[in-house]
């Protein structure tokens, strides 16, 4: 049972299969919040629910990953990388084109919902440069969690760089639906009429 357990919830491939087995639980959750939204009469409730739902589908999958712990987890330090492009140097010379494909292409999705998505949920967000101070920030806490917890993982400001990329361009592809995010900031209380002249 518990090597089963592992099998689904401990390796790459199982939480991808989860993921794909929940995704219509997801869609019901949006339509079940957008149903419950437009009852009370809340503006863009498709809209909301849809952005709300695809936040958390698109990026629990992708950090649930990179926290998977590693064959020494607990037995070794943590590793840190700070210097810029020198683990993708590496895995370019060592795992070749292939591997270091798949690591950009994993590192620029982890974030790349919320980059999507945020600007469409919350107006305040409705930019490029806090889209990408935001995925930053996430994927800090990811690596300092990775360190701290010794999951025999390497962490690395190349992954911070990569996430923040990812949500920046996600947000890019989502720009043009901005415009239409409802402006909760502006004063919407009725405003006096004109002086009418006599």
């Amino acid at each position: 049972m518990v090597r089963g357990w592992h099998g689904w919830l401990g390796t790459f491939n199982g939480v991808v299969l989860i993921t794909v087995v929940v995704l219509p639980l997801a869609a019901l959750a949006v339509w079940a919040l957008a149903r419950r939204r437009r009852a009370a009469g809340t503006t863009s409730a498709w809209r909301t629910s849809l952005a709300d739902v695809g936040i958390v589908y698109g990026t629990v999958p992708w950090v649930w990953m990179i926290m998977l712990p590693g064959e020494q987890a607990g037995a070794v330090s943590g590793r840190v990388t700070v210097v810029p492009l020198r683990d993708l140097l590496t895995i370019f010379s060592d795992g070749g084109p292939l591997t270091a494909t798949v690591q950009v292409v994993g590192n620029l999705l982890v974030f790349a919902a919320l980059g999507f998505f945020a600007p469409l949920r919350f107006p305040a967000l409705a930019s490029v440069p806090r889209i990408l101070v935001l995925a930053a920030g996430c994927s800090v806490l990811v690596e300092t969690a990775q360190y701290v917890l010794r999951l025999d993982r390497v962490s690395s400001v190349d992954d911070v760089l990569l996430n923040a990329a990812g949500a920046g361009l996600a947000a890019l592809a989502s720009r043009r639906w901005w415009r239409d995010t409802p402006d909760t900031s502006t004063d919407r209380r009725p405003q006096p009429a004109p002086a009418v002249g006599r």
